[in-house]
């Protein structure tokens, strides 16, 4: 008697379909995590052979520091976090020349001359936190929106948000965005 050594398979005609609908599955339910980050517009590259650096006056630069106890310096002075909005509203509403005529400022004499003028200066030690980091960078972003806001409504009379476009390039040059992570001189 002969047997034949039989080998069993396995049916394989549906394996394709199961891994479809896995695939699917993960597909829909997976979270896509979107990259998230700090909306900056980068200066132009320095053209080759052309000296960029400018001359800016000393009272025209608000110097924040974050040393690597995560402890916010301005002007050497340790602040809070809270006080940072505020303090930097202060330095860029200031109107040190006379020359801001939609200003509030208090004209102190050791502050900037306008908004045109100021810039803030940010640096960080390499042993600060990245929240610490992005923390700041919140504060001094909400310093400008709270002045472009008030600007908005004073001078446009609308809430930032319903202006248009030409009337926020008004805004944003009544208060540009000037932040330097270099380091100063």
């Amino acid at each position: 008697m002969r047997h034949s050594k039989l080998i069993p398979e396995v049916n394989a005609g549906s394996m394709a379909d199961i891994a479809f609908l896995l695939l699917i599955f993960f597909l829909v339910t997976a979270t896509i995590s979107s990259d998230e980050g700090l909306n900056r517009l980068l200066p132009r590259p320095c053209p080759t052979g052309t000296d960029c650096s400018t001359d800016v006056n000393e009272r025209n630069i608000l110097r924040v520091v974050i040393n690597g106890n995560d402890e916010i310096m301005i002007e050497n002075e340790i602040v809070s976090i809270e006080d940072l909005k505020e303090r930097t509203k202060t330095f860029l509403d200031n109107n040190g020349d006379g020359s801001c005529g939609y200003c509030n400022g208090d004209k102190n004499n050791i502050s900037s001359d306008n908004p045109k003028e100021a810039i803030v200066s940010l640096q960080n030690s390499k042993q600060t936190t990245y929240k610490t980091f992005i923390a700041v960078q919140n504060e001094l972003t909400k310093a400008y929106y709270e002045l472009r806001q008030a600007y908005s409504l004073n001078k446009i009379g609308k809430v930032v948000d319903k202006l248009t476009e030409t009337e926020m390039k008004q805004v944003k040059n009544a208060y540009p965005f000037i932040l330097s992570e270099a380091e100063t001189k």
